[in-house]
């Protein structure tokens, strides 16, 4: 099995780097009139991301798809799918970063009328927590009762984060089982071996990753497999950080 490479966010090298990755992005706004989404953590992850592959692959690779060295799965930032179907379909890039000036103020009002709307988690029943399992898109408040109702013996089901080694260092969602980074998705999945019929939850960052290899688990025969649909940035729950 492959070792998940790791690099360093706090070394001279990486925050080198990230300046130079900073002002790349910073170019691809003007180039194309974008505009960053309005959420400052997702533009940074994503950042941190591009910064991240450059490091180790030699140039600034989509981190939301798996670097695997074949030319139909290797991005590059800005990558073709994004500026020629993603934005001007959907108003947005695959991973987030990116997006039109209507877009980012569609997501800024849904922000907000969402943060009006919500309503705390409560207790589950047995019924209503495979119910939930059965979903293949799950909310903050579904996970939340769902590790409660683990946590009492009425459920079971496994967390996958599938972010990379230095962003499950700074934050995971407590509980969380494994660790299967989205680049190096195909040696690390080896964990989850025997476990086809259990049910899975993925999450990454904004949701976008953990989409990918949901179906990708999916197509290898795992059958409940749940995603946490707007990612960690979304999750009102515990985490755990270091």
């Amino acid at each position: 099995m492959e070792e998940i490479k790791k690099v360093d966010p706090e070394s001279a090298e990486f925050k080198e780097e990230f300046e130079k990755t900073s002002a790349f992005t910073d170019k691809v706004l003007k180039q194309f009139e974008y505009v960053y989404h309005p959420d400052t953590e997702i533009v940074t992850s994503i950042r941190n991301g591009l910064t991240r592959n450059k490091l180790i692959y030699g140039k600034r690779y989509c981190p939301c798809f798996f670097v695997t060295g074949k030319k139909e799965e290797d991005r590059v930032c800005p990558c073709q799918p994004a500026l020629k179907e993603e934005i001007p379909n959907e108003g947005r890039c695959h991973c987030g970063i990116f997006c039109t000036p209507e877009f980012a103020k569609l997501q800024v009002d849904s922000e907000t009328a969402e943060e009006a709307a919500h309503q705390h988690s409560r207790g589950l029943t047995k019924d209503e927590c495979n119910a939930i399992l059965a979903n293949e898109q799950l909310d903050s408040d579904e996970i939340e009762s769902l590790l409660e109702a683990r946590e009492l013996g009425m459920v079971e089901f496994e967390i996958v984060d599938v972010r990379e080694w230095m962003e499950y260092q700074s934050m995971r969602i407590k509980g969380v089982d494994h660790l299967i980074p989205t680049t190096s998705f195909y040696e690390s999945v080896e964990k989850l071996k025997g476990k086809e019929d259990l049910p899975l939850i993925v999450y990454c960052h904004v949701g976008s990753r953990s989409a990918y290899c949901q179906k990708v688990l999916k197509d290898m025969g795992f059958n409940k497999v749940g995603n946490l649909t707007r990612g960690i940035v979304s999750y009102r729950g515990e985490l755990d950080r270091g």
